[in-house]
């Protein structure tokens, strides 16, 4: 470890060849660096070397100990003093302790109490050694985390996480200049997305966005800030007034045009209302973001102020029952050409229509609806149609753009008819799917059986029962129970009728075998059912 640098003061000569020559300095982690007979020539030679430790003596002609120690104490701050004197007097030890001396010694002095004296100052100088050590490693870790914590208090500036009253402050802790004033917010969004209505935005490309705005941008009397938010690219501009608002627009087109050679990308801006003061940016990002969440629907536009967007200016836009029944022909029965041609159709109706963002997600999800419920009748792959993990959660504001969003529900739209094709090209299909709307016909009949129903089909009971029972899984008694049983519980739930009633009306001619079924299907009675009890 580094020795300790020590200055002796002394204006007797013995007496400092004494103290050299008998201390084991190395011994005792120090080094004495210098030494001086009077209180000036020390001054002069500790700001030289700038030791450690003073080891001083009082009384010194020219300069005393006491003067020396007060001189020094601005100088070097961190210097630890130490008074040796011959006069036990009280006014010195309370001046010395008054100066912050760390040890006051009365001579004469014996080896073994100096070294002590020196063993007690080392380990002081060791606890601040590693203090500053420690500070030095904060420091530098701080350092080194200021990009991300000024990228969290950008987020949280923009997401009106921060208290109003806070902003400046926490702005001024991470050295970030926010002046008062008109400040707008603006969110970019880049062509980066990938698969089906997800975001995929590269994290190289936002960090080209960002500095692509950054160096950029030009508008006189606006100040520019590109800033990474929420894995897309929020830009803070600092205007005049909020009469500049045009100029900011133009001045964005300008660019996302650029960006198309420059970077290779198709970007769109929204951009917020102007708000007086950096500690409401958070709502003009809320406007950012409703007016970034049009981009689906705004054609060839690049830039959206929210202030243009003029609410009730679209027209009555829905799936009529009659385009309903023509996608089910399209897809049940038709080409893919038909198919192609009903999902072309129904997306030019929007770009007519040019409907709100609340009536365009309508409009996209009664689409989205009617092929789920095709896809749930004919028992087709939830998957392999919409994609993996599809839960039906899908929104408008996932595409980029309506040729995007065509494209998506197109390329849905066409799985959903190759598997209904598979489907109704299979035979066997066919043959359970007559089975199902015989059993779905006549399952309140109480003599419904698997012979009536062969008789039906013109197929042996043997043969009938084995396919049947490959293609559902269930039994033909299973299936025509389960069957019976739900829309027992239905007429349960929906009507007051008679428990014999509904017993009769499900193909159960004795009510007390019909509620043996049910409590063995359900875990409890049928009046417990429908008194909403819990098996």
């Amino acid at each position: 470890m580094e020795e300790y640098r020590v200055l002796l003061v002394d204006d007797e000569e013995e007496t400092r060849e004494g103290i050299r020559h008998k201390i084991n300095w190395a011994e005792l982690g120090f080094e004495l660096a210098g030494s001086a007979a009077d209180g000036i020539d020390a001054l002069e030679l500790a700001q030289r070397l700038r030791p450690d430790v003073v080891l001083t003596d009082i009384k010194m002609p020219r300069m005393d100990g006491l003067e020396l120690c007060r001189r020094l104490k601005p100088l070097l701050p961190e210097t630890k003093t130490v008074v040796l004197s011959g006069f036990d007097e009280f006014e010195c030890a309370r001046q010395a302790v008054g100066l912050g001396v760390f040890e006051y010694l009365l001579k004469p002095i014996s080896a073994l109490e100096f070294c002590g004296a020196l063993e007690r100052l080392r380990e002081q100088l060791d606890r601040e050694r590693q203090e500053r050590r420690e500070l030095e490693s904060l420091r530098r870790r701080y350092e080194e985390s200021l990009p991300l914590l000024r990228e969290l208090f950008y987020t949280r500036l923009l997401d009106g996480r921060i208290p109003p009253e806070q902003v400046a402050d926490q702005a001024a802790r991470y050295e970030i200049e926010l002046a008062q004033g008109c400040w707008t917010a603006a969110l970019v969004l880049a062509d980066a997305q990938e698969g089906t209505g997800g975001t995929g935005r590269d994290e190289l490309q936002m960090l080209a966005v960002q500095s692509f705005f950054q160096r950029r941008f030009s508008l006189e009397g606006c100040a520019l800030r590109a800033v990474p938010y929420n894995d897309m690219v929020a830009l803070l501009v600092q205007m005049k007034d909020e009469g500049q608002i045009d100029a900011l627009t133009e001045e964005l087109e300008r660019l996302c045009a650029l960006a198309v050679p420059l970077l290779g990308m198709t970007l769109f801006v929204g951009v917020g209302r102007p708000r007086p003061g950096p500690e409401l940016l958070h709502e003009s990002m809320e406007g950012a973001a409703a007016a970034a969440d049009y981009r689906v629907l705004m054609g060839a536009e690049q830039v959206l102020y929210i202030g243009d967007l003029k609410p009730g200016r679209s027209a009555c836009l829905t799936l009529e029952e009659a385009d309903q029944r023509a996608l089910s022909a399209a897809v049940k029965l038709g080409s893919r050409e038909q198919v192609a041609q009903f999902i072309h159709q129904q997306m030019d109706r929007v770009r007519e229509a040019r409907p709100s963002l609340a009536q365009g997600h309508m409009f996209f999800l009664e689409i989205l609806t009617a092929l789920t419920r095709m896809a749930r009748a004919g028992e087709a792959d939830m998957e392999e149609i919409f994609g993996s993990g599809f839960t039906g959660m899908v929104s408008i504001t996932d595409f980029r753009s309506l040729d995007e969003l065509e494209e998506w529900l197109l390329g849905c739209t066409l799985r959903l008819w190759e598997q209904l094709n598979r489907q109704r090209s299979d035979s066997t299909w066919k043959t359970v799917e007559r089975a199902k709307s015989f059993i779905a016909q006549h399952y309140a009949d109480k003599e419904l059986s698997v012979e009536t129903l062969c008789a039906h089909l013109h197929l042996s009971p043997a043969y009938f029962s084995t396919l049947f029972k490959r293609e559902t899984q269930k039994s033909f008694i299973a299936y025509v129970t389960d069957l019976r049983m739900e829309q027992a519980a239905r007429m349960l739930q929906d009507t007051d009728e008679k428990t014999y009633l509904i017993a009769e009306r499900t193909g159960y001619a004795d009510p007390n075998y019909f509620s043996y079924v049910f409590k063995r299907h359900f875990g409890i009675s049928p009046s417990k059912f429908r008194a909403g009890q819990q098996p």
